[in-house]
């Protein structure tokens, strides 16, 4: 369960993460292409990925690939809270703080060839400062602006290429300015809460609308249009919940044009209005 969620965008995507959870949780990452550094505060998560599983205690952290996912961190212990900060690597915002060139660690390696996409990273000092200065700025948001990120992210990379761990990070973050083949399920789970038409999402896949159609009910058991729409507003309620947005920016957010359709979808689904929904949460 979240408790509570904060976030701050850079360029309109989100950068910096911070995320309190009660067990059990179970917490997923979308496909896209992106990399995220996940520093546990307090408690711990596991790492879910295929057969493997990696424990991520107190002051360690995580780095992700977020690329190849279907990825999940999750702790079935009850009770027990889990606090996380999530730095998150884009590689459009990358290459727009580094206008003149990349810095090493965002180079691919030279005679190495890996597809690794997740590395534990041990209890690191200078790491553990950073994020407590993270933490200020999650305290003061008036002090937050476009330029503070841009140097946060930079100094994020910095530090992680001068942690023992450099050569896997460096490994991870490369792979995301290299050409990456996407699943049907990855291209979907990576638009879920876009805009994007069937047709739109047929073309990413290379296939006609009819034939995407056909692929999406073998794979989902449902219609486009209904498991998309429900994937929305099961994230629009979670957001209502935890988040103070107004309604009509966790509309947006959630991929909805418009105040109304959302209203009209969100109270067929849970049978009452997004404000009543918030309001009555807050009551028990």
């Amino acid at each position: 369960m979240v408790n509570d969620y904060k976030k701050y965008e850079l360029f309109g995507k989100p950068m910096m993460q911070k995320i309190v959870l009660t067990a059990p949780f179970k917490f997923d990452f979308p496909v896209a292409e992106q990399a995220c550094f996940l520093y546990v505060l307090e408690g711990e998560f596991q790492y879910q990925m295929d057969d493997d599983e990696v424990n991520i205690p107190t002051h360690y952290s995580l780095f992700l690939n977020c690329i190849s996912s279907g990825k999940q961190i999750h702790n079935a212990k009850p009770d027990s809270n889990c606090q996380i900060v999530i730095v998150t690597f884009y590689p459009d915002i990358l290459k727009k703080i580094y206008d003149r060139e990349l810095p090493l660690l965002l180079h691919a390696p030279k005679n190495v060839v890996s597809n690794k996409s997740n590395e534990k990273i041990n209890n690191d000092f200078l790491i553990q400062k950073y994020v407590e200065g993270l933490l200020f700025y999650f305290e003061n948001p008036s002090l937050i602006n476009e330029d503070i990120l841009v140097l946060k992210l930079k100094e994020i990379i910095l530090l992680l290429s001068q942690t023992q761990n450099a050569e896997a990070v460096q490994l991870i973050l490369s792979q995301l300015f290299s050409p990456t083949t996407y699943s049907f399920k990855q291209i979907i789970e990576a638009n879920l809460f876009s805009q994007l038409t069937i047709e739109q999402l047929a073309e990413q896949n290379n296939l006609s609308v009819s034939s995407f159609k056909r692929e999406f009910a073998k794979l989902y058991n449902d219609t486009p249009a209904s498991y998309i729409k429900n994937k929305k507003l099961e994230k629009a309620a979670e957001l209502l919940l935890v988040s103070d947005q107004r309604i009509t920016e966790i509309a947006f957010d959630c991929g909805f044009n418009d105040l109304a359709t959302f209203t009209k979808s969100f109270s067929d689904k849970y049978n009452t209005t997004p404000t009543n929904y918030r309001h009555e949460s807050k009551k028990k």
